[in-house]
């Protein structure tokens, strides 16, 4: 089984939240959203390493969540993010370890579920880099910067990335070297590979998988963690 490394960038503020404390570090049903979602992927085969890239003043709270939630055989390290999203997880990914897949996920996606993360991995071992996604559900329109409609495309064919996104390890280094020497700054780990000419494969996840980012994402948490625990 390929071996594997988890990077999960937690530097984001909290401003859409209205909140001071960063997103990952925000308690929901009395555990912070960081912890739930590094516990789903603890039971995950061959996970070698997990590194949460945030941000200097709660590098140590990281640290401590890591230590209560990974078990002995999964090592974990906090770094300090950079700037921007894609500068923290670069810096990440220069520390891991000597593994096959390199896995990114957000720390803000606790309701993924680990059957779709391992078909993720299943398909980045085979083509070299897979994401989660969706169907887009609503009509999309391409829109110029007066936002008028000049196109809409094929609803059929427009699909809603998420996280995890997985990769060959020495895929994604180059793919981040590149976009370094060309100063090029993408919305995802994918869009780097894909300026390479590589094949990225979606695999369908489902719409539990949300970013939260607003505070009604909170109050939508909260109800699902409740149905969850009313169903045990």
């Amino acid at each position: 089984m390929a071996t594997k490394a988890l990077i999960i960038p937690a530097a984001g503020s909290g401003s859409r939240m209205r909140k001071e404390v960063p997103k990952p570090f925000l308690t929901l049903r009395g555990q912070t959203i960081l912890e739930r979602t590094l516990s789903v992927f603890m039971p995950l085969g061959s996970l070698r390493q997990v590194i949460v890239a945030t941000s200097g003043e709660f590098a140590a709270g990281a640290r401590d969540i890591m230590e209560a939630v990974l078990p002995d055989d999964v090592a974990g390290e906090a770094v300090i993010g950079g700037a921007e999203r894609q500068h923290s997880i670069r810096n990440a990914l220069e520390r891991t370890a000597d593994v096959d897949l390199v896995l990114v996920h957000d720390a803000v996606r606790p309701f993924v579920k680990l059957a779709h993360v391992e078909a993720c991995c299943r398909a980045a071992s085979e083509t070299g880099a897979a994401l989660l996604g969706i169907p887009a559900k609503d009509t999309m329109k391409r829109v110029d910067d007066r936002h008028i409609v000049r196109e809409t495309p094929r609803r059929s064919s427009m699909w809603q990335a998420q996280t995890p996104q997985v990769f060959r390890k020495s895929l994604l280094v180059k793919a981040y070297e590149r976009a370094a020497q060309d100063r090029f700054t993408g919305t995802d780990d994918a869009s780097l590979v894909e300026r390479l000419g590589e094949a990225v494969k979606v695999v369908e996840g489902d719409r539990m998988n949300m970013k939260l980012t607003y505070p009604l994402d909170l109050q939508m948490a909260e109800l699902i963690i409740d149905n969850i625990q009313n169903q045990d």
